[in-house]
């Protein structure tokens, strides 16, 4: 395949974390490398709640621009004050980042009444675009099944139309395995005059146990069948990868043929299953 048919073909992007430890480094430095192989149009590295792995995401967001990849740190409000915040985006824009996924962040425990100066994702957009003008393009969360602290699907909807009017320039899902809550939320949020694109995350299924875990923390609807499957084969590692694969390549490639934009993965900091999802599609 050469490097032309690959351009043309519908950008993805890949979710990272940043390594507690030497080993763990270690790994996402080789994971990184097999997956710069799958030419991604960026890379977005996460942000701990309440700034707890701030140092590692600047770190992180660095040795990914080594390997060569276009980084996106991810900046969450919560616990930051304007001046934190003003800090933050001079020193990304000093390391020419031009990226950034703004979030409200997870509210740690015993943070109490002290949340920061700002409280909602909207309300940090509008202050990167007042701090740093059209500098960074802004990424944004959204919710195809809503945000698990949301009062209703519809004010879910409006809090993140608010979010892209503040001055997002596109948005990434929370994952999903149901295709038509995607398309659905895509449908609501064009008939509000939302026309960024609205990238669908994409976790790929490796371990079951760790999937329920994840999926209950973020209000993410694992369906029925998928659940009794994955219960069926037990420690059965090498079958819940292999169903995994299928159920989520199949999804993909649904997304893709119906119009989605592209493809963002929730890699875990591991290669394997995301680089075979990625290769057996056809975009």
């Amino acid at each position: 395949m050469t490097s032309t048919s690959i351009t043309t073909k519908k950008p993805i992007s890949l979710e990272f974390f940043p390594p507690r430890d030497i080993a763990a480094q270690e790994k996402l430095v080789r994971t990184a490398k097999q997956l710069l192989a799958l030419r991604p149009e960026y890379v977005s590295v996460t942000f701990g709640a309440g700034g707890s792995t701030r140092s590692g995401t600047v770190d992180t967001v660095r040795m990914m621009q080594n390997l060569g990849f276009d980084a996106a740190p991810h900046l969450s409000c919560i616990g930051a004050s304007r001046a934190d915040l003003s800090e933050i985006l001079d020193t990304y824009r000093q390391q020419e980042i031009r990226r950034i996924v703004a979030l409200r962040g997870d509210i740690p425990s015993g943070m109490g009444g002290d949340r920061g100066d700002l409280h909602y994702a909207g309300d940090l957009v509008r202050f990167i675009r007042e701090h740093s003008g059209d500098w960074f393009h802004i990424e944004v969360a959204a919710y195809p099944e809503m945000h698990p602290q949301a009062q209703s699907s519809r004010a879910d909807l409006t809090h993140f139309v608010g979010k892209v009017n503040a001055g997002a320039n596109s948005a990434i899902t929370q994952y999903f395995f149901n295709a038509d809550a995607y398309f659905d939320f895509v449908s609501r949020a064009r008939a509000k005059g939302v026309t960024v694109p609205i990238v669908p995350g994409i976790m790929p299924i490796t371990n079951h146990s760790q999937l329920v875990r994840f999926s209950d923390m973020c209000g993410a609807e694992i369906p029925r069948w998928i659940r009794q499957r994955l219960a069926e084969f037990g420690d059965d590692k090498a079958s819940i990868k292999a169903f995994g694969l299928d159920v989520v390549t199949r999804l993909c490639q649904n997304l893709l043929d119906q119009g989605a934009p592209g493809l963002h993965f929730y890699t875990l900091n591991n290669a394997d299953t995301t680089t075979a999802i990625v290769n057996a599609l056809t975009r």
